[in-house]
């Protein structure tokens, strides 16, 4: 069964898409830490980042590098954190999350809540 990113990737399930190309897709995360917090994924469905091959995982970091630089053009952070998790999706990902201070990535706070037309507006935005 695909993972949920793969069925995002797809079109089955609908996302705010931040970037694209041939191998790789960025789209904001639906419970984002910050505005404009983002997941970069890999087409190519493997579950853990680190049983990529080298080139699609040095791929991923080059793509997410391009990503966070329209997140640092477009929404007011003093960094980019990227971070890595890995265990709530069987799919390789990075989170890409506009920070002021260390604070800004703590995954047990109070997920911000944007209605879809703000989530949209954000995503042309960084979309640029």
């Amino acid at each position: 069964m695909a993972s949920i990113f793969s069925r995002i990737i797809a079109g089955e399930i609908p996302s705010y898409k931040v970037a694209e190309d041939d191998s790789y897709y960025a789209f904001l995360d639906i419970n984002p830490l910050t505005e404009g917090h983002t997941l970069v994924v890999p087409k190519q469905e493997v579950d853990y980042i680190f049983d990529l091959d080298d080139r699609t995982l040095a791929g991923l970091m080059l793509f997410a590098k391009q990503v966070a630089a329209r997140i640092e053009r477009e929404i007011a952070c003093k960094r980019v954190a990227i971070v890595v998790l890995g265990l709530e999706v069987a799919h390789a990902h990075i989170h890409l999350i506009p920070i002021q201070s260390e604070n800004d990535v703590d995954f047990h706070r109070e997920k911000l809540h944007f209605s879809p037309e703000e989530f949209q507006k954000i995503a042309d935005k960084l979309s640029k």
